[in-house]
């Protein structure tokens, strides 16, 4: 039996859903089809996603195809909830990417196509609502070609099952195109005129083929061939034989047991076995731990089977681990890559009659399920703030809070979410001395790649500094949210190095280091603010815009006011390019006169944000603007968000850059630009013999 993991992934209302019923139907796994309109999916379980007829929460369920075990996942088609399905592609073995015949090749499939590329995964191509006339498959294929790869090769005849296994039926007039894509595989063509199933298999598995195939769920057109094509042409993965999984998603039942998702790559996981994290991963811990799974749960749909013990290429739910976050790595797995898709906009959690503790209670729990809510706590406002990925998410964290805890909340207006890093090496320094206790500590803050986050590290020589005070210092260093003297927004793409640091036999404690850990980075960023080396970022965005031609002009105009850039715009219509921009999803312009055409780029949030309205208007409901988060980059105004925040970082006391240092047997601060007069261990690119000595 071969043990395939997959998922479906497309944009909202292609019919994602719907796919998945008519596998579980097909393959006997349920009686009869349900429909998301009329709330009776057997993946859609939640309320919320009954009544809202889309799916918020990725669902796994298990079929049977021949010799094919399937675990079948089926997520998020909403752009809100892309954060869910870029967590599911780290465990996928293949992916089967959804495109509707009636919609084309939106900017949200794009973006999905992106993700499998970055991810990896192999994956086939279902081309739905193929019933309505829309488009001919040659059309769409010639789509998928342009918009996608010149490696999506039509495969239905090859999924139509034969009674040879070896033989390839249907892809005589694709074999040499295939054969094309890889050196190997065109030797093989030349020397017997065919490719094995196993050429195929190891061309798709690569990525260097992407099948498609072409139906209509809601009638189960096309559904046999594509599991025939899984069962055929799919490869189950090898694994080590070392204990090995990740970890995808967190939730909570309805008794508010704490569930663990995880695939497991490698090795076997008996149930009341100890779990393992070495601590080197920024677990929310910040230490090694080890807990025991007291279940192992075999979900499918709502329901779920106990089992005893689990192997290599399962899919489970974990109870019992209290430790884990989504994308870490247990046993011999290593962590996952930091996520693409992330929120750009912070709102303010405003209470209607809850209590401000219960609710920042509950919105650790939904925090600790989706980490990217990035839930903070003003202590000097008495605000929550928590970032999200749109208006449907919003209403959805509304409707959790009501149901599930009972408390009732709205939202300020969403404000941009700024970023601050630096743009040369400097060294910070923070002395923590009040009386009875004693931590000095020296960083080296250096700018690293963009999108490369924040990441840590040690210099510094155990002859100094013991190992577990170093490793409590790097524990300081990942455990909060460290904000930027600008704005006060959190800082990114930064290393930073422990240097140096010193503490006292009889009078430190681990307190100390902390705090003067967190004044070592404030007053290194302070003194990058003085030198001119501190940068603002924003939210940028990739976007694309289908629109009439005449509308071109208009938008480019729009660009460049908006302190975007774009690429040369491609013109569509008539003929074949006529096939073309409907796959777009654009309505058939007609004539290459009157056609449409698409201009890309890359602009800042804060200026696009509200510009799919305009588009809409100048456009007279003609054209489509898609937007998706691109990463950060220099704020475009930065000089006046300086100005609008008025955040002086010298007088957030929560956050601040001074030390304390010791004499005549009682503590006083010293201002940031003073540390290094008071000092007790020299600094400099590299750390020479101390001068002083601390106080006994």
């Amino acid at each position: 039996m071969k043990r395939i993991v997959t998922g479906i992934l497309a944009h909202v209302d292609a019919g994602k859903t719907t796919l998945s019923e008519a596998l579980l139907y097909q393959s006997g796994q349920i009686r009869s089809m349900g429909r998301v309109d009329h709330g009776d999916a057997f993946l859609d379980t939640d309320p919320m996603e009954k009544q809202r007829g889309i799916t918020i929460f990725s669902k796994e369920a298990r079929l049977r195809h021949g010799h094919l075990e399937l675990t079948l996942l089926d997520t998020p088609g909403h752009i809100d909830f892309s954060a869910e399905t870029e967590r599911t592609l780290s465990i996928l073995d293949y992916a089967i990417l959804l495109v509707s015949a009636t919609d084309g090749l939106r900017g949200y499939t794009q973006t999905l196509w992106r993700l499998l590329e970055r991810y990896r995964v192999p994956s086939f191509v279902f081309v739905n609502k193929m019933d309505m006339g829309a488009v001919s498959q040659a059309e769409m294929l010639d789509a998928l070609r342009s918009g996608f790869s010149s490696a999506c090769m039509d495969f239905t005849d090859a999924c139509a099952g034969s009674a040879d296994p070896t033989a390839c039926g249907g892809l005589a007039d694709s074999m040499e195109d295939i054969a094309l894509l890889d050196e190997a595989a065109m030797n093989e063509y030349l020397e017997t005129g065919r490719l094995a199933d196993d050429t195929l298999a190891s061309l798709i598995a690569s990525r260097k083929l992407m099948p498609c195939l072409f139906g209509s769920a809601l009638k189960l057109e096309g559904i046999d061939r594509l599991l025939t094509g899984l069962e055929t042409f799919a490869r189950e993965p090898s694994y080590s034989k070392d204990f090995g999984a990740r970890v995808y998603k967190v939730s909570h039942d309805e008794r508010g047991d704490r569930l663990t998702w995880v695939k497991v790559t490698g090795g076997n996981l008996p149930v009341k076995t100890a779990v393992t994290d070495p601590g080197d991963q920024q677990s929310a811990a910040g230490e090694g731990w080890s807990e025991k799974v007291d279940q192992i749960r075999l979900y499918s749909g709502a329901k779920y089977q106990l089992a005893d013990q689990v192997t290599a290429g399962t899919v489970c739910a974990l109870t019992g681990l209290s430790h884990t976050f989504p994308g870490q790595g247990l046993g011999v797995e290593r962590q996952g890559p930091k996520p693409l898709l992330e929120p750009v906009l912070t709102y303010r959690v405003l209470p209607t009659g809850a209590d401000i503790h219960k609710l920042l209670q509950a919105l650790r729990t939904l925090e600790d399920e989706d980490p990217l809510l990035q839930v903070r706590w003003q202590e000097r406002l008495h605000e929550i703030h928590l970032q999200l990925m749109g208006a449907v998410q919003l209403e959805v964290i509304q409707q959790l809070l009501q149901d599930r805890f009972g408390l009732g909340v709205t939202f300020g207006p969403g404000s941009i979410m700024y970023r601050e890093t630096i743009t040369a090496p400097v060294e910070g320094v923070g002395h923590f001395e009040p009386l009875r206790h004693y931590a000095e500590v020296h960083l080296l803050l250096e700018p690293t790649q963009r999108g490369s986050g924040l990441t840590f590290a040690s210099n510094c020589s155990l002859d100094q500094l013991d190992r577990n005070w170093q490793r409590l210092i790097l524990t300081h260093l990942g455990e909060k949210e460290h904000v930027g003297v600008e704005t006060g927004s959190p800082i990114t793409d930064m290393r930073i190095t422990l240097l140096a640091g010193r503490g006292h036999v009889k009078h430190t404690e681990g307190g100390d280091f902390r705090q003067a850990t967190y004044r070592a980075i404030r007053q290194g960023l302070m003194k990058a603010r003085v030198s001119g080396n501190s940068l603002l970022l924003e939210p940028w965005y990739r976007f694309r815009m289908d629109l009439p031609h005449e509308m071109l002009g208009h938008a480019m105009a729009d660009v460049q006011r908006m302190s975007g850039t774009f690429e040369s715009p491609q013109a569509i219509g008539g003929g074949s390019a006529g096939a073309a921009s409907g796959a777009c999803g654009l309505p058939d312009p007609g004539g290459p006169d009157d056609g449409y055409a698409i201009l890309q780029g890359r602009a800042p949030v804060e200026q696009m944000r509200d510009y799919a309205m305009e588009v809409s208007q100048y456009t007279h409901g003609q054209g489509n603007l898609v937007c998706l988060f691109d990463g950060y980059a220099p704020c475009h105004n930065a000089a006046q968000v300086i100005e609008e925040a008025a955040y002086d970082p010298e007088a957030d006391l929560e956050n601040t850059p001074d030390s304390v240092f010791c004499a005549h047997g009682a503590g006083y601060p010293v201002a940031w630009t003073k540390v290094e007069d008071f000092m007790h261990m020299e600094g400099g690119p590299y750390i020479r013999p101390e001068s002083h000595r601390p106080e006994a």
